[in-house]
Parts: structure tokens; C-alpha cells; sequence
């Protein structure tokens, strides 16, 4: 199947994961920033974006859709690429380091670390969030103000703010992936460097489950001050910072600390 992307940049090759109900633009305010060093290209999920939906008789899940991204980039010829993701990008990252086929993964606020109440919490969220956008409710959602997904709100451009909304509304893949979080559990062990980031303000995986991700991944996890879930518009210049980072820590290993 194939999947709608954005490419641009030249250089090691760098695939951005978005976030359940999203789609590839969430990673529009750091672009150009880590195109300057590396051949980045930003995909829509299958039932996502404009991305067609899976296979008939496929579930959506997300080792299911990791092995999408992994054919994806099969195709693109990219072999072990560098890969970034948040939220549900966030895991399939790591679960693509678990397989050891990236070179590096940085996973942003990554989903699968939480406690049955916080899973409970976060499908309850997000469902209100998805019955908003599709009832037609203005861009700005209520939730969005209170910065469930982001920390500064009057960061996002209303038009990026508005496809967002409309992407959230018409995922095909959305309900089935939602309910299938009920099954997700952190990934085997990565076989590949991985680096793990967290919102301080993350108030829809909240940042006490960096502390489980720490321990799974025996890694310190990297606190994103002043942002939110989705982190990429509350400061483009440090997530930019911390997914080049990486990939410079695997190119160099004296940095690695």
C-alpha cells in the first residue's frame, strides 16, 4: 500500500510518526529545521491523513501499523533510517528499535506506559476530542485551550489548526487503533539507540509515565520544558534539538554518555 508523505532535506534519511488522529503536517514547525541536515520524510499512518486505510482483514494496531512504516520505508529504499514519532508515532518508534530496523529512535511522550486508570483517561479524552471535531465544533476545541495536547495554543496557526481538526474527524483508522490501546504494553527491549522525550506539561500522557519509561528503557528521558503532548508548535527549536542530537550521538559515538 502506499502512504501519503511529505520529503524534503537531503542527507541520512529521518521518517516523523505522528500521533493518533493526526496527520503529517503536526511535524510542519520543524520541517525545514531538521531538513537542513538530513532527508526528512513525514508520513501519514494508514487510515490517517490522506493516507488509505489497511488492508482488508488487517487490525489496527500498533505493531500492525509499525510494520507499515517498516514496509514504507522498504519501498523508499531507506534502509535503517533514523525515526521519530510522538504519542503513537512515539511507540511504533520504539517498537521499531525493538526489531533493530532504525538507526535511531526518539520517541516523543510515547503511548504504552501508562497505569489502567491513565489508558482509561487518555481513550476518554481523546474520544471527546474526536466527537468534537466532528460535530462541526469551531477549530478551536475547548480541550485544546486547556492545553491537553499543547502547552501554547496561540502557537498554532489557525489553518494548521483547522486541517488538524478535520484530519482528528475523518481518520478512518481512528476508533479501531483507540480501542486497541486497551492491549498495548511497552515494546520488547530496543536493540537500537533510543532517546525518549516528555512534555512537562503533557496533560494527556501525563509525565509521571516517563518515570515507567525510564525504567523500561534503562535511559534517562529527556523533560521538554514549556511543552505539551504534542510539543512539535510549543518549541520547534528544541524538538528539532533533540532528534538531531541523537542521531549525532549514534554518528559520533564518543558523545554517547
Amino acid at each position: 500500500m502506499e502512504l501519503a508523505f511529505e520529503r524534503r532535506g537531503t542527507g541520512a534519511p529521518l521518517i516523523l510518526i505522528h500521533g493518533i488522529g493526526h496527520h503529517w503536517q503536526a511535524w510542519s514547525p520543524v520541517l525545514d529545521r531538521l531538513a537542513a541536515a538530513r532527508t526528512v520524510v513525514a508520513l501519514d499512518l494508514p487510515g490517517f491523513g490522506a493516507s488509505p486505510g489497511l488492508p482488508d482483514g488487517v487490525p489496527y494496531t500498533a505493531e500492525s501499523l509499525a510494520d507499515a512504516v517498516e514496509s514504507f520505508c522498504a519501498r523508499l529504499g531507506f534502509r535503517e533510517p533514523h525515526i521519530a514519532g510522538n504519542s503513537l508515532g512515539g511507540y511504533i518508534a520504539l517498537e521499531l528499535a525493538s526489531r533493530g530496523v532504525v538507526r535511531t529512535a526518539t520517541a516523543f511522550s510515547p503511548a504504552g506506559f501508562w497505569n489502567r486508570p491513565e489508558l482509561l483517561y487518555c481513550q476518554t479524552a481523546l474520544r471527546a476530542l474526536r466527537a468534537g471535531a466532528r460535530s462541526g465544533v469551531p477549530p478551536v476545541l475547548g480541550a485544546l485551550s486547556t492545553g491537553i495536547l499543547v502547552a501554547h495554543p496561540s502557537r498554532l496557526e489557525p489553518r494548521a489548526l483547522a486541517a488538524a481538526t478535520r484530519a482528528l474527524g475523518t481518520a478512518a483508522g481512528f476508533d479501531e487503533t483507540l480501542a486497541s490501546f486497551s492491549g498495548l504494553m511497552p515494546p520488547a527491549p530496543p536493540k537500537t539507540p533510543i532517546t525518549i522525550a516528555w512534555g512537562e506539561h503533557d496533560r494527556l500522557l501525563l509525565r509521571r509515565q516517563a518515570v515507567r519509561a525510564a525504567r523500561w528503557s534503562g535511559e534517562r528521558v529527556k523533560l521538554l520544558k514549556g511543552c505539551g503532548h504534542v510539543p512539535m508548535s510549543d518549541d520547534p527549536d528544541l524538538v528539532a534539538r533533540v532528534i538531531l542530537e541523537a542521531g549525532a550521538r549514534y554518528l559520533d559515538p564518543a558523545t554517547l554518555t
